[in-house]
């Protein structure tokens, strides 16, 4: 085996004390592929079993949290008790192979497709539409309903409901859903949240949901579960928006998550290596450069981005980070892992192989959007 790949092959401690066998982890992915009454279905647990024996964690796909949460077709739910034997079968089947198992918990808020949530009412902190291809979205429709505090308070009630819905399915974790434009992201934007109650304005104010569920998630775990229950945090660096999420006002919410007795943060990036756009002094410096200085050691962060080869993988670890997400990679190569610590990484398959959906276990409609999207994997 190559030395340089002791960094990745080696077991890692979280703050809580849980032991992780490596420092590869697989990265949170939507599959589409649940069945129309939210639970999980066979190709999913089949998907995910197929690629949990050689990283030390999965991380789910999101799972809604509410009925008007709901942001994708084929998308798992975890709004109610009646779900836990379904939450039960995907913790079980990556579990059995080895992996620790986070269940990933979200609310789309403005992203929900409107036939997907009750009444087709999607809603957010403001009344500010999604931007989508670079212009507002003129359309009504799409123009989503600013949520009352009262509704706040319950979404935030539901997080930890969901959470104790996750301890009771036997998760090893949970992985708050902070990232990727939806409900977290849209309250802790100056883009979506226009607020002037105790919920926006002030960067600080924008900050107040997002805390208030880490604090109900975690109350949930201190009086449902033991200590070895795994709570992690993801959130989007910057958005493209003006106004919108900078790189200076994600490094003061790394910098207050950081204290709050977290296991881990897991940054959302398409590139590992992507340098920083707006709200520091060095835009040539890369967004993990600064997270890591941020952070100083409090909190074991994720790194993610476009990880394909082992030498991908050296080179990220050597940025200084604990931990890595491999997201894309793992669903072209379900034995990425494996064959790095067999010494076999010449064998790594780095592109998507069109004639293997079968032995690559993928679920047809998970499969058919990676085929029928141009430029999303590599092959493709």
């Amino acid at each position: 085996m190559n030395p340089d790949n002791q960094a990745m092959l080696s077991s890692f401690t979280l703050p809580n004390g849980v032991e992780l066998k490596n420092r590869v982890v697989m990265a949170p992915m939507t599959n589409f592929s649940s069945n129309s009454d939210g639970t999980v279905s066979d190709a999913e647990v089949n998907y995910y079993a197929r690629r949990s024996s050689g990283v030390s964690m999965v991380i789910t796909a999101c799972t809604y949290v509410t009925p008007n949460g709901k942001g994708f077709h084929g998308q798992f739910s975890g709004d109610k008790d009646e779900m836990i034997p379904s939450l039960t079968r995907l913790a079980s089947a990556i579990k059995e192979q080895g992996a620790k198992a986070i269940l990933q918990i979200f609310h789309g808020g403005r992203s929900c497709p409107p036939e997907l949530v009750p009444n087709g009412e999607i809603v957010s902190a403001s009344d500010v539409p999604a931007v989508r291809g670079g212009e507002s979205a003129e359309e009504s429709a799409l123009k989503p309903r600013p949520l009352t505090e009262q509704e706040i308070e319950e979404i935030i009630k539901a997080f930890g409901e969901t959470t104790r819905r996750a301890i009771e399915a036997g998760y090893d974790g949970v992985e708050i859903h902070g990232a990727n434009g939806y409900l977290i992201q849209q309250f802790f934007s100056p883009h979506s949240n226009r607020r002037e109650d105790q919920y926006g304005g002030s960067l600080e104010k924008r900050m107040t949901f997002p805390l208030a569920i880490v604090e109900e998630v975690q109350r949930v775990v201190k009086e449902h579960a033991n200590p070895a229950f795994i709570v992690g945090y993801r959130f989007s660096p910057e958005e493209p928006e003006t106004p919108g999420i900078t790189m200076g006002d994600t490094l003061t919410l790394v910098d207050t998550l950081a204290d709050k007795g977290l296991d881990y943060l897991h940054v959302s990036l398409g590139e590992f290596f992507s340098t920083a756009r707006r709200g520091v002094e060095d835009t040539s410096k890369t967004r993990i450069e600064y997270l890591l200085e941020t952070i100083q050691n409090r909190v074991p962060l994720i790194g993610v981005g476009s990880i394909y080869t082992a030498d991908d993988a050296r080179r990220a670890f050597k940025s200084g980070v604990p931990l890595l997400a491999i997201g894309r990679e793992i669903i072209i190569d379900p034995d990425w892992v494996q064959k790095i610590a067999e010494g076999k990484e010449n064998e790594i398959v780095t592109e998507i192989d069109k004639t293997k959906q079968n032995e690559l276990v993928i679920p047809d409609p998970l499969w058919n959007a990676i085929i029928h999207t141009p430029g999303w994997f590599p092959g493709v």
